[in-house]
């Protein structure tokens, strides 16, 4: 599938026809590859329906499990609708827009806080989030007033503050107030600390005058829920069909397509689980990408990510809720690949369910 498409069980969104031993040979690495990225997307987009067009930015580097975990993070989550990373590599690697604030340690290295954001703005004039939670909060922001007016003769200009801690809520207000009362009310205000599309909703739904969210560790461990059922199986071999029956992990045979059909105001409507040879109504999900080891189309990231926010607006509003609803998407399985099950079925000596992955 197109990266950046939506999908669900029991569809596959990759095939492999190889000799076995190369099939075999690439199977650890492409599950780690898609099962990582899919589930951090999955777990990013949640974050961008909850914030409802508010800004967020992946701050996930430090607590992932491994630099290229860090990396494919950033990625993941630039796809599924974040404005960018604060991980720099991945500028450099994906030309992901790349945003960072001052750090706790770089105000603490000074003896006066109001030095420190007077030299962080001098290094980034035009681009400043001060930090204004390392001591007192507010206290911070009236400093930050301060300093905004006396640099603004150089030609310097305070872009916003940052909150790392405390209630964001009620903090966010007071500080509000701080900046408009003195004249900064195009100051920004960007909030991070152990968030998650939970708290980014409560704090939006709640009026928290914040601009943008920076998310890390809950999304790049995809803390609630950290790992799919991404699975890799034989489908065909020699030509035949293969079907796994063990319990609970049964598995449908053959070469499959996946069509999605659209509603009238082209909204997605429902799927069909097909052999690949099937001519069904709807779009065919499943594209080739590569053929005898030369690849046919390259992606581009920016593509991929404005694929994803078009597959997004298409879902049911039930499908983009934070909770799961009581209608679950519909997915069919076509009654010729149910015939092939059954068919494999009896050649197998199995009985036949009509469950499967």
């Amino acid at each position: 599938m197109a990266e950046g498409t939506v999908f669900f069980p029991p569809e596959p969104c990759l095939r492999v026809v190889a000799p076995l031993p190369e099939a075999q040979l690439v199977e650890t690495r492409i599950v780690n590859l898609v099962h990582f990225q899919t589930m951090v997307a999955s777990k990013a987009v949640r974050s961008t329906l909850a914030a409802k067009g508010r800004g967020l930015v992946d701050f996930g580097l430090r607590r992932a499990h491994g630099a290229e975990a860090g990396l494919h993070a950033a990625r993941a989550s630039y796809l599924a609708g974040f404005e960018g990373t604060a991980t720099a590599i991945a500028g450099a690697d994906y030309g992901i827009p790349v945003f960072g604030t001052m750090a706790h340690s770089f105000v603490q290295a000074h003896e006066d806080e109001m030095l420190a954001f007077e030299h962080f703005a001098r290094v980034f004039p035009k681009s400043a989030m001060l930090l204004i939670d390392t001591y007192d909060t507010l206290e911070a922001a009236r400093k930050v007033v301060a300093l905004a007016h006396r640099l603004r003769e150089p030609g310097i200009a305070v872009r916003g503050v940052r909150l790392d801690s405390g209630d964001l809520d009620a903090l966010s207000r007071e500080v509000r107030k701080i900046l408009d009362a003195g004249g900064l009310a195009d100051a920004l205000i960007f909030a991070s600390g152990d968030l998650d599309e939970w708290r980014v909703r409560e704090l939006v739904d709640a009026g928290a005058p914040i601009n943008s969210f920076g998310i890390g560790t809950r999304m790049v461990t995809s803390h609630d829920a950290p790992s799919l059922d991404f699975v890799y199986k034989l489908q065909e071999y020699g030509g035949e069909p293969r079907r796994k029956r063990s319990t609970g992990k049964a598995t449908w045979p053959g070469r499959k397509q996946v069509f999605r059909r659209r509603g009238a105001d082209g909204a997605f409507a429902g799927d069909l689980l097909a052999l690949e040879a099937e001519q069904q109504p709807g779009e065919a999900l499943l594209r080739p990408v590569m053929r005898d080891g030369r690849i046919l189309r390259h992606v581009q990231l920016a593509t991929a990510r404005a694929h994803a926010a078009d597959q997004i607006a298409c879902l049911a509003p039930g499908l983009r809720a934070l909770e799961a609803g009581d209608s679950p998407y519909p997915v069919e399985i076509s009654p010729a690949l149910q015939a092939l099950a059954r068919e494999v079925d009896r050649r197998t000596g199995a009985r036949f369910e009509l469950e499967a992955t």
